[in-house]
């Protein structure tokens, strides 16, 4: 199960998040199978910011994992993704979560993503696509969910239910 988590706060960022999916798909390498709801949350880290859209998809893909991270980085740059500030406002972006059963160490991929555990923006949004997922500590995606704090659900607010029309290259 290959697994991506987008997010966005600069501009109309469901349309940020819908060109993203565009652009992950334009070249047929990379297939979006299922997606989470769309979620608003709070920013995470620096709070000075407005609040993000964040979701959650699996893809199939025929890329190696680091050439999905420089597809995700591509798609990033050709929207204008400008990185200026760590945690900063950000028109997309776009991380590599978890790659099959993949594990990575280096300068520039970690995989499972490290971040997964300790986030609710990506947690809540997972546990859509993948509830009963394992995640790397054997503990199940719903049930790392149910164990977030009241503050941290209460940050993370359902917006929309969307879904992906390959063929249209929208969401319905």
């Amino acid at each position: 199960m290959i697994l991506l988590g987008l997010g966005s706060n600069i501009g109309d960022r469901e349309q940020k998040l819908q060109q993203a999916l565009q652009l992950l798909e334009a070249d047929g390498k990379v297939k979006i199978e299922k997606l989470s709801s769309i979620y608003e949350t709070v920013p995470f880290g620096v709070r000075d910011q407005a609040d993000f859209l964040n979701m959650v998809i699996r893809v199939k893909t025929c890329l190696a994992p680091t050439e999905l991270l420089a597809k995700c980085l591509e798609v990033e740059q050709v929207m204008g993704r400008i990185r200026t500030r760590h945690w900063g406002p950000r028109v997309i972006d776009i991380d590599l979560l978890i790659f099959d059963d993949v594990q990575i160490e280096s300068e520039t991929l970690t995989l499972p993503h490290p971040g997964i555990l300790h986030r609710a923006f990506v947690l809540i949004p997972l546990r859509d696509v993948a509830p009963s997922l394992p995640l790397k500590d054997g503990r199940l995606v719903e049930a790392l969910v149910s164990g977030l704090s009241a503050n941290s659900v209460r940050e993370v607010r359902h917006w929309k239910n969307v879904n992906w029309d390959s063929s249209r290259k929208c969401f319905v």
